[in-house]
């Protein structure tokens, strides 16, 4: 099963890359943030589409239980109470119209995500639920790329989030 969610990860978080290639607005935002398109690609960084159903292009149709089972599980998808005419429940993406940070764990295997919208909008982040293979608790964001400099060096920067993380590791920290 773990399995089964770990490639769903992967495989949104490739779809994700894939398409801030294709998102100016995306791309200007992080320019704006002073990141680069190298620092960008260094840490997987991507962009959820504008699209109730953008990760189908990846998996298959949301229709399908055994395609939407373990995509609801890994957090990716939500099930809404609505039924469609055929009594089907409506399923969409839970990541819409943000920049993508995977989470991962300390194999750099992508666990989960954390999702910000670019302009306003509520919430400013929306990250990944608890998984059977994301524990909020469990994890520091990129600890799998510092570990062995905290390791060698005997010491450790920890700051709050997503952007800072990428912040002080491109000022060389």
């Amino acid at each position: 099963k773990s399995l089964a969610l770990s490639d769903a990860m992967t495989r949104a978080g490739e779809f994700y890359r894939r398409q801030l290639r294709g998102a100016p607005t995306a791309i200007q935002y992080l320019k704006g943030r002073g990141l680069t398109g190298e620092i960008a690609a260094q840490f997987g960084l991507g962009y959820a589409p504008d699209d109730w159903q953008g990760l189908e292009s990846v998996f298959g149709s949301y229709r399908d239980d055994a395609i939407a089972g373990p995509l609801i599980e890994a957090g990716l998808l939500i099930e809404s109470e609505k039924r469609d005419a055929d009594g089907k429940p409506r399923r969409y993406d839970r990541f819409r119209d943000r920049i993508m940070f995977p989470i991962r764990n300390t194999k750099g295997q992508v666990i989960g995500f954390g999702g910000r919208v670019m302009g306003q909008g509520e919430p400013k982040y929306l990250n990944s639920p608890e998984t059977p293979i994301y524990r909020k608790k469990t994890v520091l964001y990129t600890l799998h790329r510092a570990k062995e400099t905290a390791r060698k060096s005997d010491r450790a920067v920890l700051v709050e989030g997503y952007m800072d993380v990428i912040g002080v590791y491109a000022a060389g920290v």
